[in-house]
């Protein structure tokens, strides 16, 4: 029975019957590779009380990702969008949260509205980063030490411990924190391949054109042609994962390789997108919410960095590699090349990359 049955099943158990039980709400990310990366959180905090029920608020995309984490008891829609205040609609929710009876909830954006909905439910422990001057909405409430807590990852985990914790480097550092691992069923990866007709006869790259930021974080299409045609050429087959906007970028990849790759651009919910792409041999994608998938997926991952930090937000797990050109300009994080240059990535050549598919294959095979 798929995970999220199991969880419907037994929600209207959960609630106030099971009050004597520990119940965290997580108020998740709004970005594919900061859920990802919440896992981690969600792996301590079973770690520290493996009876704990932990439950996450999220947008309705994310159902796909949490339906593969064991760590996640329930998911709540969060209908309301990126950016949007809606206070009434935002009251109106809280009021409904206060029968499952939170002991604590973890606030992960950093945002002021993003912390209303705790403080309206009335959850007795409210805990997050000081964000948004959020003093009276958080009462356990943290400042962020950059210099300390470098990595997203870590910002994450670090919110498991309490405030003294947190500060003792050994809770924080990356070795010691959980890698997020997704979960899929091989009867719907086996429906997902019918759908769309494909097969694993053959190799399979993955490659992940898409960079939801901006441009200033996505390698150019000639140069992801380059390695599928690379990859053709040894009998290793090409599918092209993204959103409906990255279709264009899919075609001119596959103008490259005379349409000899599988674009599944805007074709795949992100359910079936996470089930193809556990089959790849390998993946090489920009810094993106795709990227972080993979890693969780423990696909081997060749990760390509522009305006954005490996060091900040890499993909996590001993099958992953990164590259960056480190230019005095970058990382930027901005959207848009400030030089309308993009040397960063343009410079990154399909050599290099190919290097490092190389590295992690032949690793792969020790």
């Amino acid at each position: 029975m798929p995970q999220s049955q199991n969880r419907q099943d037994d929600k209207e158990h959960r609630i106030v019957k099971n009050s004597a039980i520990e119940k965290c709400l997580i108020i998740g990310p709004s970005w594919v590779g900061d859920m990802v990366m919440a896992q981690s959180l969600f792996s301590v905090l079973k770690q520290q009380n493996s009876k704990r029920l932990i439950d996450v608020m999220a947008p309705p995309w994310s159902q796909a990702l949490l339906d593969r984490m064991p760590e996640v008891s329930d998911v709540i829609d969060m209908p309301l969008g990126h950016g949007q205040l809606q206070l009434k609609q935002r009251y109106r929710l809280a009021q409904t949260l206060k029968n499952h009876q939170y002991q604590q909830v973890i606030v992960l954006p950093n945002s002021l509205k993003s912390a209303l909905i705790p403080f309206w439910s009335k959850i007795p422990k409210r805990t997050g980063y000081v964000g948004e001057m959020r003093y009276g909405l958080l009462n356990d409430i943290r400042p962020l030490n950059k210099s300390l807590l470098t990595m997203t990852v870590q910002r994450f985990v670090a919110l498991a411990y309490t405030r003294e914790k947190m500060l003792e480097k050994e809770y924080i550092e990356l070795k010691s924190i959980p890698t997020p691992r997704l979960f899929v069923e091989q009867e719907s990866v086996q429906s997902a391949l019918a759908q769309f007709q494909l097969s694993q006869n053959k190799k399979i790259l993955a490659l992940c054109p898409g960079a939801e930021y901006g441009p200033a974080k996505q390698w150019p299409a000639q140069h992801y042609g380059a390695i599928a045609k690379e990859k053709l050429s040894q009998g290793w087959q090409v599918w092209i994962f993204g959103s409906e906007k990255d279709r264009a970028m899919g075609e001119q990849i596959n103008d490259h390789i005379d349409q000899y790759a599988m674009n599944l651009c805007g074709q795949t919910e992100l359910a079936q997108a996470i089930d193809l792409m556990s089959l790849s041999q390998m993946v090489v994608s920009n810094d993106s919410g795709l990227m972080h998938m993979a890693a969780a997926l423990n696909v081997p991952v060749v990760g390509l960095y522009g305006s954005s930090d490996a060091n900040f937000t890499p993909p996590l797990g001993d099958k992953t590699a990164t590259i960056s050109l480190n230019l005095d300009c970058s990382p930027c994080f901005k959207r848009k090349c400030p030089y309308e240059h993009t040397h960063c990535l343009q410079h990154l050549t399909p050599d290099m990359v190919s290097g490092k598919i190389e590295q992690l294959l032949d690793a792969q095979s020790c």
